[in-house]
C-alpha cells in the first residue's frame, strides 16, 4: 500500500495539470499544413509525453528545492514534497529518473529536439537555483520555456518555424506570467517576498502597466502575423486576420479574470476550466482550419 502511495505522489508531483503548457509543441505541426500526415502526427503526439515528463521531472526539482517556501504558501503547501507526503529521498530519484529518461527518449525521436530539451532543461535548472531570484529577468525565463516548446515542436518535424509565431508565442507567455506574479504578489501580501525573492522587487502598479505593454504588443504582433507576407506566401491567402477577434476576446478575458475574479495564478488551470475561454479557443482553432486546410 505505501508503494502505491509513494507512486501515486511521484504522479502528482509531475503536475500533471501544467502538463496543457506543452500543447504548443502542436503549434508548427498546425501552422506548417501538415496536422494530415499522420507520421507527423504520431511524431509530435510523443514529443508532447516527452516534454510532460521532462518538465514534470523539472517540477520535482522545483518542489525539492523550494520546499521550505511552500509550505508557508496557502496552496503549494498541499503538493507531495512540502506536504511531507513524498519524501525527499524518493522525489530527488523521480527527478533523476524522468529526466533521465526524456532526455534519452528526446535524442531518440530527433537529434535537434534533443537538443532543444537540453536547453530547456539547462534553463530551468538554472532557473529553479538562480534566476527565479532575478526581478524581470524571472519573467523572461518562463516566457521562454514557452517559446522553446514552440521550437521543439518544429524540430521534431524539421520545419522552418515563422519568426513573427515565435514572437507572438513570447508576448503571450509574458502576458500569462505577468499575471501569475500579480495574483501572488495581492494573494501572499506581506509574505510575498519569504516566499519568493523577486516578489520585494515588484509592485501592483508596475505589474499592471508591463501587462497592458505585453496585452497591446501581442495583439499587434498576432495581427501582423497574420498579414505578413511570409503568411500570405505560405497559405495563400489573407484571411488569417478573421481569427484575430478570437485572439482579442481571449486577451479581454483573461484580464477580465485577473482583475474582476482575482485569478491568474494557475494559468493552466484556468485556459481548461474556464467555458467562455474553453469555447473561444475551440472556435480559434477551428476557424484557423478552415483557413488554412
Amino acid at each position: 500500500m505505501r508503494i502505491l502511495n509513494i507512486a501515486k505522489y511521484i504522479f502528482l508531483s509531475l503536475r500533471p495539470k501544467q502538463w496543457t503548457k506543452n500543447l504548443l509543441i502542436f503549434a508548427a505541426l498546425i501552422f506548417s499544413q501538415n496536422l494530415s500526415n499522420g507520421f507527423y502526427d504520431a511524431a509530435v503526439v510523443i514529443g508532447f509525453l516527452i516534454f510532460c515528463i521532462i518538465s514534470g521531472s523539472i517540477y520535482t526539482l522545483n518542489d525539492i528545492v523550494d520546499k521550505g517556501k511552500d509550505k508557508l504558501h496557502p496552496t503549494k503547501s498541499k503538493r507531495p514534497v512540502a506536504s511531507g507526503n513524498l519524501p525527499v529521498g524518493y522525489a530527488v530519484f523521480s527527478f533523476l529518473f524522468f529526466l533521465f529518461l526524456g532526455i534519452v527518449a528526446a535524442f531518440n525521436l530527433e537529434t535537434n529536439f534533443g537538443w532543444v530539451v537540453l536547453i530547456y532543461v539547462a534553463l530551468q535548472i538554472l532557473y529553479t537555483f538562480i534566476l527565479k531570484n532575478i526581478v524581470i529577468l524571472d519573467i523572461f525565463i518562463i516566457a521562454l520555456g514557452f517559446v522553446l516548446r514552440v521550437i521543439a515542436g518544429a524540430e521534431i518535424i524539421s520545419v522552418p518555424i515563422s519568426s513573427w509565431l515565435l514572437v507572438c508565442t513570447l508576448f503571450l507567455s509574458l502576458f500569462l506570467a505577468l499575471g501569475k506574479r500579480r495574483f501572488e504578489l495581492i494573494k501572499m501580501a506581506k509574505k510575498a517576498a519569504s516566499h519568493r525573492v523577486a516578489l520585494k522587487e515588484y509592485s501592483v502598479s508596475l505589474l499592471d502597466q508591463m501587462i497592458t505593454v505585453v496585452t497591446s504588443a501581442t495583439v499587434v504582433a498576432y495581427a501582423i502575423y497574420t498579414l505578413s507576407q511570409e503568411t500570405l506566401n505560405k497559405f495563400h491567402t489573407d484571411k488569417l486576420i478573421y481569427t484575430l477577434p478570437f485572439v482579442l476576446y481571449g486577451v479581454f478575458r483573461y484580464l477580465y479574470l485577473i482583475y474582476q475574479k482575482e485569478t491568474g495564478g494557475h494559468p493552466e488551470e484556468i485556459l481548461v476550466s474556464d467555458i467562455p475561454l474553453i469555447l473561444n479557443i475551440l472556435l480559434y482553432g477551428l476557424t484557423v482550419w478552415l483557413i488554412i486546410y
